[in-house]
């Protein structure tokens, strides 16, 4: 979907790891510390990306309700913050709306269904966030 790609600027980071390669990513909401899926010369500058979080939801542990109302990205040490709206789906899944955007995720835990388009926090680290650049 079209409301899924978020034009970023990116920035290359030194590299601890060869194999993975990671990044500093400045949104409108915030920037964090990521793993870039696209090609290693094209770290360093503007993209549309999509958000890929290889780390399932469990509630109360790594998502909580929000004190703020606002979408919100940042770093606290090794994890990633990401604040929205929660949306679960029928399927047994769920995803983050963060401002235009949205980001998917899978259910380790349930959810209460109360808690369903209120705003939270997922913290995840940041070896499970990843981004890809968008091709149309």
């Amino acid at each position: 979907m079209d409301d899924e790609a978020m034009l970023v600027r990116t920035e290359s980071l030194p590299q601890a790891l060869p194999q993975h390669t990671t990044i500093r990513v400045h949104t409108p909401i915030g920037s964090a510390v990521v793993l870039w899926r696209g090609d290693v010369q094209e770290t360093d500058g503007q993209h549309l990306i999509e958000w890929a979080v290889d780390a399932d939801l469990l509630w109360g542990q790594n998502t909580r309700p929000a004190d703020a109302t606002e979408p919100e990205l940042r770093q606290e040490g090794d994890l990633v913050i990401m604040r929205g709206r929660l949306h679960l789906t029928d399927d047994g899944a769920a995803y983050l709306q963060m401002g235009h955007w949205s980001v998917l995720f899978d259910l380790a835990s349930p959810v209460p269904s109360s808690m369903n388009a209120s705003w939270v926090e997922i913290n995840v680290g940041t070896e499970s966030v990843a981004l890809h650049p968008y091709r149309t």
